[in-house]
């Protein structure tokens, strides 16, 4: 990967994300003309990040001819990534390894027009059968005219962009953003607030960098659309946010226990909320050894807890 094309593919890059911002695709299309002719690698797509403006290029402008070509280009990126270790070798490795030894029979012109038929209706059976269990697996979101669906449909699809693995899982965060939208508008059949707060939920959790494996997982398709529209928000939460909550909750119990069962009788104190002085205490060791024990003290009336140092 030469500097000199990736300073290049930066340059445009960030021509396309003013036009985007700006709502104006004009002189967008010299811009693509100009990508098509640059010598495009997974790297380069990686470190620019161009996908994602010529992505914005194509959804802003109504040029047919603009978005043709920008579809077109994000379609032969994409291929890229479909290449086992593509780049890694040299093209002489490449050729040695495309090479095997032939005997003189196939050799002959005969020969090589039944093995290149047999190859092609090879290729076109798998990739047959590979796009009918795509399709079968994750069937497309229908089409709406509305527009408030609309909208979390394109605000779904941007927080599945967050970061770069989209680019390198190769995914459609567009359809995939409109299926999550379908699956949540199926369970409330309208966009009331339910229907809002649920979406919300799910852009806000996508869009945490803290939290980078649920958008993995939802990219990837380890997590479906129909998983993630109904995950709750302890399911969605980091693992660091997970073993936080656990902890919190193992020290409410514990204290919870020691104030109700651990703690000794007295009428010492006096409740600050009913002014009773049924209570317990319980006396722990919180700061160093030579600082005095913490006092809890628990009203066995009203169930108020207070420290007392």
């Amino acid at each position: 990967m030469g500097k000199k094309e990736e300073e290049e593919i930066i340059r445009i890059a960030k021509k396309m994300d003013k036009m985007a911002q700006k709502k104006n695709g004009a002189g967008a299309l010299d811009l693509l003309k100009e990508l098509r002719s640059v010598p495009m690698t997974l790297e380069l797509l990686q470190s620019t990040r161009i996908g994602m403006s010529v992505n914005a290029i194509r959804k802003q402008s109504t040029d047919e001819e603009v978005t043709s070509l920008a579809k077109s280009l994000i379609k032969s990126w994409k291929k890229l990534l479909d290449e086992p270790g593509g780049g890694d070798k040299a093209p002489d490795e490449k050729r040695k390894d495309q090479t095997t030894p032939v005997s003189p029979s196939q050799g002959s012109p005969e020969a090589k027009e039944e093995s290149s038929s047999s190859n092609s209706s090879s290729k076109s059976e798998t990739s047959e059968v590979a796009s009918n269990t795509l399709a079968t697996t994750f069937p497309r979101a229908p089409i709406t005219s509305d527009s408030i669906r609309l909208k979390c449909r394109e605000m779904l699809a941007n927080a599945l962009q967050t970061g770069e693995d989209h680019i390198a899982i190769g995914a459609d965060c567009e359809e995939l953003g409109a299926q999550i939208e379908e699956c949540i508008f199926q369970e409330f059949k309208n966009t009331d607030m339910k229907y809002k707060n649920r979406v919300r939920s799910r852009i806000s959790n996508l869009k945490d960098m803290k939290n980078p494996n649920l958008r993995r997982t939802v990219l990837c398709g380890s997590v479906t659309p129909e998983r993630i529209a109904k995950m709750t928000a302890e399911e969605m939460a980091s693992d660091e946010l997970k073993e936080m909550r656990k902890n919190l909750t193992k020290e409410a119990v514990r204290d919870h226990q020691m104030a109700t069962t651990g703690g000794t009788q007295t009428d010492l104190f006096t409740c600050g909320k009913c002014k009773g002085k049924n209570c317990t205490y319980t006396q722990v060791q919180t700061r160093s050894a030579d600082e005095p024990m913490t006092t809890f003290v628990f009203c066995q009336q009203c169930g108020n807890r207070w420290k007392f140092c």
